[in-house]
Order: structure tokens, then sequence, then C-alpha cells
């Protein structure tokens, strides 16, 4: 258990608001969800719901659990990265990664992962933050 390094993101929309999102992102959100959207929601009802894309929202907080043990106990240490400058947060975020979860031993356990783990890559490759 000690090789396991266990995530969830909270992600909103990159804007507040649909009037905010620029004419081409509005364009490319409403033909990504229209799938979804079928004919029961407009693009712009249909915003609150961006955050769940990597291309049309933006992580607010990853939070991250790990034990840690010696030899007469077992503890679990719990982390969050948060604040208002994502690519701050990936930053934080990778260092953990690069210096204590680093291994090929290592795991990395989610809910939904597969869809966590390919926003969090986009994103770090978006913002240059290659993992090494």
């Amino acid at each position: 258990m000690n090789n396991v390094l266990f995530l969830d993101i909270e992600t909103v929309p990159q804007k507040e608001y649909w009037s905010e999102v620029p004419q081409l992102t509005q364009e490319l959100f409403s033909k990504k969800t229209a799938y979804q959207r079928k004919e029961e929601f407009s693009a712009e009802n249909f915003y609150e719901r961006a955050g769940i894309w990597a291309e049309f929202g933006k992580i607010i907080c990853i939070s991250v659990a790990y034990f840690t043990s010696n030899m007469q106990e077992r503890n679990l240490r719990v982390t969050s990265f948060s604040g208002n400058d994502e690519k701050e947060l990936l930053i934080d975020f990778k260092k953990l990664l690069d210096t204590h979860f680093n291994k090929a031993y290592h795991v990395l356990c989610a809910h939904n992962g597969k869809e966590l783990f390919t926003y969090i890559c986009i994103l770090l490759i978006i913002f240059k933050l290659f993992i090494t």
C-alpha cells in the first residue's frame, strides 16, 4: 500500500459565465457536446458542465492520499493542491510525483482514472510540464 498514490481532482469551466467564453470556444463546445445535449439543452445552458473536459475546464484542486509506515504503525497522509493558478497547482502536483512516486512500482489510483489521468496529462502537455 505504500506504493499507491490515491488522487482525485475538482474541476470547473474555464470561464464563470458563458458570455465570457470566446466565440470560437463557444462553437467548439457546442459541437463537442451536441451528442450529449441533443435537443434538451442549448450549449449555453450546458456550459456549467464544461469542467469535465480538459479543453473547456480547469482544475481547481488535486487531492492525494498515500500511506507511510514504520515498524509500529501505518499512517495516511492527505495533501491538496489548490489555488487560482492552474499551472502552479500542476507544478506542485508534478513535484510530488517526481520526488515520491516516480518508480516503476508506484501506482496511481483514482475513481474514473482513465478520464482523470487523461485530463491531467492534457494539461501537463498544454503547460509544457511533461512528466520525466
